[in-house]
This record gives C-alpha cells, sequence and structure tokens, in this order.
C-alpha cells in the first residue's frame, strides 16, 4: 500500500513539475528552419565484430538550410517524403583517406548519414527567440506560413524548445 502512495505521489508530482514547466504563447512572426546534413563517417575498432567502445571518424559533410518548407537555393533533391530538401553529397572518402586515419585499427566501409536540425524563430513584442524544435511543428509551420496563420505555440521544459504550434481559430 505503501509503495502504491509513493508511486501516486510521485507520478503527480512530476506531472505538476512538468505542466508548471512550459508555457504557451501565441505569434503571427515566425519562421521554421531545417538543417538537412550528409555526413561521411567510418568506424574504427581494434575487432570490428566484439562489442568493443568503437572511435568514429568524420569526413566530408554537406548542409542545407530548408526556410519553412520552400526551395532552397543549391537544393539537389527533394523534396522528400517529409518535405525536406537536400543538398549535393560531399565526397565519399578514399581509401587513402580511410587508411590514413587506422591507427593499428580496422575500418568499417564509409557511411552515409542524414540528419535533420529544427529550428523554430518567432518574434513576440521586441523579442526575437530562436528554439529547438521538433519535425511536427516545422511541418506546422510550412502549413500556416503562407497565409502567415498566428500559431499557438507550446514552449518545452524551462521554455528552451517549441514542443508544439498549432493556428489559433479565428
Amino acid at each position: 500500500m505503501r509503495k502504491l502512495r509513493f508511486l501516486l505521489l510521485t507520478v503527480a508530482m512530476l506531472t505538476t513539475l512538468t505542466l508548471s514547466s512550459c508555457s504557451t504563447l501565441t505569434t503571427d512572426q515566425y519562421e521554421a528552419t531545417a538543417l538537412t546534413t550528409y555526413t561521411w563517417q567510418v568506424k574504427y575498432a581494434d575487432d570490428l565484430s566484439n562489442g568493443q567502445v568503437p572511435r568514429f571518424e568524420t569526413f566530408a559533410t554537406t548542409s542545407l538550410l530548408n526556410r519553412n518548407g520552400l526551395k532552397p537555393e543549391g537544393a539537389v533533391t527533394g523534396p522528400d517524403d517529409r518535405g525536406l530538401w537536400w543538398p549535393a553529397l560531399p565526397p565519399r572518402p578514399s581509401v587513402d583517406e580511410v587508411e590514413q586515419r587506422k591507427k593499428f585499427q580496422e575500418a568499417s566501409n564509409p557511411e552515409l548519414l542524414k540528419s535533420v536540425k529544427y529550428q523554430l524563430n518567432y518574434r513576440i513584442g521586441e523579442e526575437q527567440r530562436t528554439l529547438p524544435t521538433n519535425y511536427q511543428v516545422y511541418r506546422q509551420v510550412v502549413k500556416a506560413y503562407p497565409s502567415r496563420t498566428p500559431l499557438q505555440l507550446t514552449l518545452g521544459l524551462n521554455d528552451n524548445s517549441v514542443e508544439k504550434a498549432e493556428p489559433t481559430r479565428p
């Protein structure tokens, strides 16, 4: 019985803390960005087949900044199934480049990694803020941006991220 009470009290406290640490605001001045990046990476280890902690080396990287879903200058592919545009592929590392970084270890084949970093820029009064966000917020802004529909933003813990964006009702 004590464990159950403790568990319920803990859940209630965490819920209260989470809810009280987030805030909402409405803005009609916003811009969402998605930085799409390709990176060549190689894994190095004494034995690539065992559970040893490998070392990763990064080779060439290319990036492209998407704004509000519009095709950016320099886009080579896209839009993809998430509405994102991508840069040209960086040059694949040569076998000589991979071997130069071996340090008596085995090397995996070069792997091409894709990553996306989402941010939302918004203005409230005279304050301009840029916060990290997620794909869902990015897509909501892409849909609202052409008509400049005001958005209600739900900020994350300590107002350090944008967790949700919803168009306001007229």
